[in-house]
């Protein structure tokens, strides 16, 4: 049992070693991924929204969540994250 471990360990150390993360990171995915998922939920969208799909969705949401119409800060300003993170990766994935 004690050389089991000792294996485990030492792979652990190896994957950290050499894919610069932890095995349960790597099993976990991509927090960036579900960071997105959330934003995506947050708005409301699918995985093929564009822009202006975003910027809508936003806007909607804006409406419903702002501190005159009864809602809080924190509300918008998640949803203005989502907003920025979504739009960021559209960004990124035209530019590639």
């Amino acid at each position: 049992m004690i050389k089991l471990l000792t294996i485990i360990a030492l792979a652990s150390v190896a994957c950290k070693l050499l894919a610069g993360r932890w095995p349960w990171e790597i099993l976990s995915g991509d927090p960036r991924d579900r960071n997105e998922k959330k934003a995506r939920s947050l708005l409301g969208l699918n995985a093929d929204a564009g822009y202006e799909d975003v910027i809508e969705a936003h806007r909607r949401l804006i409406q419903k969540v702002h501190p005159d119409r009864g809602g809080t800060n924190e509300a918008v300003h998640e949803a203005n994250a989502a907003r920025d993170l979504l739009l960021a990766r559209l960004s990124d994935r035209r530019g590639s």
